[in-house]
């Protein structure tokens, strides 16, 4: 398929995308960068969400992991035990936090820490996010970017940097102005597309498979593709520590996210944002089992064709497309050229997402949280305005930045790295909101707790070193977050001081 005719499809959708952000933003004001003038449609906000928590992400690594082998054993659909823990995770979300934001009337989630534990405490959580979402945005977006780069853009002799460069314009272009109030709207744009590209894929290799879903379910059983259930207490996919690790998961990247909280704090009500979490969660686990079965019928449709398990890779032709290269390579060199294009629409509906709502959360987060802007009463509504663009460009490049940072590590799942790097950075905001909301402790002026915070993340990365050494062969995966967390309670509670009467 001509890279050319692809590429004009890209562009082609950044033009829709800049007609509707030209429309969302009209008579825009920093109100409705920062929280879309508290006026959101609920039910576009929870499916707007699906897309901003699922990204380039889920529809590329995610139906890559079924047929990695872990072992002697596929890792299957061992992936939704993290999912079903995201379950409990949302409800704590719905009824525990949503309405602490409401009541407080909160811009910025971490105002709460500040009215809670103290000045540092909101600067530290506040940098902490900014940190985690900077890394966790610039993973997903360097996933997508990477599989544009391979089929398109290196066939047109453009480098990976200029094309990096370009898919962040394009974002700050259709960004800039509107923020919230632009992004609700065009994530549930982009999660339709997206998920119509989902379900015609999963579609079409089942007819081309001459197979219905009991017979692919059948075979997908008969291949190994269908395990679920990790019963070993030492792996890392052990049951009960995904089901843990998916619930904090999804407190913490959701819950304790501007960027996520930043939508749900828009809808005008708090029965609003809590039907907007349910409806969002309901959608999230089924979306996830059907992109997991999406990868069974992948990696099916690559045996049939000659592929071939050599040790852990997956090859057909000797070349390995096992992991995060096997939906694009057969989407768009053994698919028919529709199907191709098709693909290519779902992947940057995927894509923009995960980017143009990180890039206006981190904006709003720094221009609030860390500069103020909100209170100094000697900053107009245009130079509030004038901070915020110069913000939002610094993050652009800190984007390139940390997107060359990843080209060069490069890695065949993508997914393995997000959650690893988010056990790390949000344990200290999971730490820091369960000590203000579990206790009634007060905690010391001054940055003692920037330190606490600092140290449990190094304590985390030495134990999880070790783990197999000091535990007996236990592997330490998805509940780091969880220990990372409580680590950081417990530094807490050793500097706090119990609250006078």
């Amino acid at each position: 398929m001509s890279p050319l005719l692809l590429f004009s499809f890209v562009i082609g959708y950044f033009l829709l995308l800049l007609s509707v952000a030209f429309y969302t933003s009209r008579n825009a004001t920093n109100e409705s960068f920062f929280i879309g003038n508290r006026d959101s449609n609920w039910v576009l906000v929870a499916f707007g969400m699906i897309g901003t928590s699922l990204s380039g992400v889920t529809f590329v690594s995610v139906p890559g992991t079924v047929g990695n082998l872990t072992g002697d054993a596929y890792n299957g659909f061992g992936y939704f035990q993290v999912v079903l823990g995201y379950i409990f995770g949302y409800l704590v979300i719905a009824y525990v936090l949503i309405p602490l934001y409401y009541r407080l009337n909160l811009t910025s989630i971490y105002h709460y820490l500040e009215q809670r534990l103290g000045t540092a405490s909101y600067k530290t959580g506040a940098l902490f996010f900014i940190i985690s979402r900077t890394f966790g945005a610039t993973a997903r977006l360097f996933l997508v970017i990477n599989v544009l780069q391979i089929f398109i853009l290196d066939e047109m002799g453009i480098r990976f940097e200029w094309t990096t460069a370009l898919i962040l314009g394009m974002i700050l272009l259709y960004t800039f102005k509107g923020g919230v109030k632009t992004i609700v709207y065009t994530d549930t744009l982009q999660t339709s597309f997206m998920l119509m590209g989902l379900l015609i894929c999963m579609l079409y290799i089942l007819n081309q498979m001459n197979m219905g879903w009991g017979e692919a379910i059948e075979r997908i059983t008969q291949q190994g593709y269908a395990r679920m259930i990790e019963t070993d207490w030492k792996s890392r996919s052990f049951i009960l520590k995904n089901l843990v690790g998916g619930a904090v998961i999804a407190i913490a990247m959701t819950g304790l996210d501007q960027e996520m909280m930043q939508k749900n704090i828009s809808v005008r009500t708090v029965q609003d944002s809590q039907k907007n979490i349910i409806t969002f969660t309901t959608i999230m686990v089924i979306v996830n089992l059907l992109f997991l079965f999406l990868g069974a019928l992948l990696y099916l449709y690559m045996i049939d064709q000659g592929a071939h398990y050599e040790g852990k890779q997956f090859l057909l032709n000797n070349k390995n497309i096992i992991g995060d290269d096997l939906f694009p390579d057969v989407a768009l060199n053994f698919l028919p050229p529709a199907m191709g294009i098709i693909f290519i629409i779902a992947l940057i509906s995927a894509l923009f997402p995960s980017a143009d709502g990180a890039l206006t959360a981190l904006t709003s987060s720094f221009c609030i949280d860390i500069l103020g802007i909100r209170r100094r009463k000697d900053f107009s509504e245009a130079q509030q305005k004038r901070t915020r663009i110069t913000v939002h460009l610094s993050f652009a490049v800190v984007f390139l930045v940390c997107i060359m940072i990843f080209k060069w590590i490069d890695n065949k799942s993508i997914i393995g790295i997000i959650l690893d790097l988010a056990g790390y950075t949000y344990g200290p905001l999971l730490g820091l909101f369960g000590f203000g909301i579990l206790t009634q402790r007060i905690l010391p002026k001054g940055y003692t707790v920037t330190w606490i915070c600092l140290l449990a993340p190094a304590a985390c990365y030495a134990l999880s070193k070790y783990s197999t050494d000091l535990f007996n062969g236990y592997q330490i995966g998805f509940e780091m977050l969880l220990i990372n967390g409580l680590l950081t309670f417990a530094g807490l509670f050793a500097i706090s001081s119990p609250k006078q009467n």
